[in-house]
C-alpha cells in the first residue's frame, strides 16, 4: 500500500489561466499537481473548491499551510492582498494575506504584487520569482528580464526592487498572430532565426516605423512568398525589438538575467546578445518555488 503524502506545507502558483500545486516537504518536493482552473474562470467561490481538487489527497486532520502568489490576489481573485509600493524588496512575510476557508485542513496566506507610482505600473507574481532568483543567484545586482504576456524589466540593489517596467509585447504577438490580418500567414508553430534578427534589426534601428513593417509581414506572404514560420519569427523580432529599444535603460550596462519559459527566455537571450549583452537564464516555476519557499522558511521564523 502506498505511503499518503502528507507535505509540511503547500506551494501555489496561481494565475490568470492555469493553477499550480507543490506538496513541499522539508527540504523536497514531494509531489505536485495542475490544472486549467485559472483566476480568469473562476468566481469568488470557486476558488477553495478548485484548489482542494488538486490538494485533497495530500490533507490529513491537522490544517496544512498554504502559500500562494499570482493573479489569485487581484481584486478579481479569491482574496485581494493588496500591493506594497517599490522600493522594497520582493517578498515580505509579514505582508502575507490571510484567506478566510471553509475547510479546516488548510491554512491559506497570499503573496502581494508590486506597485509604482510613477511610472504607474503594477505587478502581481513575478515578485515572488524575483525573490527566487534572488535566493538562487545571492548577492545578484542588476536587471531581472521577466518576458511573457506582460514582459517585466526589474531593476534590482542590494536584495530590493529598486524600479521596473511593464511591456506588452507577449499579449501584442498573440493578437497580431491570432486575431489580425496577419493571421493568415501565420498559421503553425514553425520558426526561423534568420527571420527572427531580421525583425529584431529592423525594429532596433527604426521602432517608429513598427507599423508599417507589421503589414509587410502580409503584403510579403501574398506576393513574395514569405513562409508562415519566417513571418511568425519576423513578428516576434520586431516586437521584442521595440521592447529592447524602449528598454534600454534598464539593460545597457548592467548584468541581466531572465526569468521565464526556455523558448522564450532564449529569444530575448538571442536578442540581447546581438546588443553585446550576455544574459543569464532561469526557469520561472523553479525562481517561483524557490521564492515560495523562502516565504515559506522566513514566517517559520516570524
Amino acid at each position: 500500500m502506498t505511503k499518503p503524502i502528507r507535505p509540511d506545507w503547500v506551494a501555489v502558483d496561481w494565475g490568470t489561466s492555469n493553477l499550480r500545486v507543490w506538496a513541499m516537504g522539508s527540504d523536497r518536493i514531494l509531489a505536485e499537481a495542475a490544472s486549467d482552473e485559472g483566476m480568469g474562470g473562476l468566481v469568488s467561490s470557486g476558488f477553495e473548491p478548485a484548489l482542494l481538487r488538486l490538494i485533497s489527497p495530500w490533507l490529513g486532520d491537522g490544517p496544512v499551510p498554504v502559500i500562494a502568489c499570482g493573479m489569485v490576489g487581484s481584486r478579481q481573485g479569491w482574496h485581494e492582498a493588496p500591493y506594497r509600493p517599490v522600493p522594497c524588496t520582493p517578498v515580505e512575510p509579514g505582508a502575507l494575506v490571510t484567506v478566510p476557508t471553509r475547510d479546516p485542513r488548510i491554512q491559506v496566506r497570499i503573496g502581494p504584487g508590486l506597485k509604482q507610482p510613477s511610472p504607474a505600473d503594477v505587478m502581481r507574481g513575478e515578485e515572488t520569482q524575483i525573490a527566487g532568483a534572488l535566493a538562487l543567484t545571492p548577492n545578484f545586482d542588476g536587471v531581472f528580464c521577466l518576458p511573457g504576456t506582460h514582459s517585466k524589466w526589474v531593476h534590482v540593489s542590494a536584495g530590493e526592487v529598486v524600479s521596473f517596467q511593464t511591456f506588452m509585447t507577449g499579449e501584442m504577438f498573440a493578437l497580431l498572430s491570432r486575431q489580425s490580418v496577419l493571421r493568415h500567414g501565420m498559421l503553425g508553430d514553425g520558426w526561423d532565426d534568420a527571420a527572427f534578427d531580421q525583425g529584431l534589426s529592423e525594429a532596433l534601428s527604426r521602432p517608429e516605423r513598427l507599423g508599417a513593417k507589421l503589414f509587410s509581414l502580409r503584403a510579403e506572404g501574398l506576393i513574395a512568398g514569405l513562409g508562415p514560420a519566417a513571418a511568425r519569427a519576423r513578428l516576434s523580432g520586431l516586437l521584442i525589438g521595440v521592447e529592447l529599444a524602449a528598454a534600454k535603460p534598464y539593460w545597457l550596462g548592467q548584468s541581466v538575467a531572465l526569468i521565464g519559459a526556455d523558448a522564450l527566455s532564449r529569444a530575448y537571450a538571442r536578442a540581447l546578445a546581438a546588443q553585446g549583452v550576455t544574459a543569464r537564464i532561469l526557469p520561472g516555476h523553479e525562481c517561483t518555488l524557490a521564492g515560495l519557499a523562502s516565504l515559506a522558511r522566513q514566517t517559520e521564523k516570524t
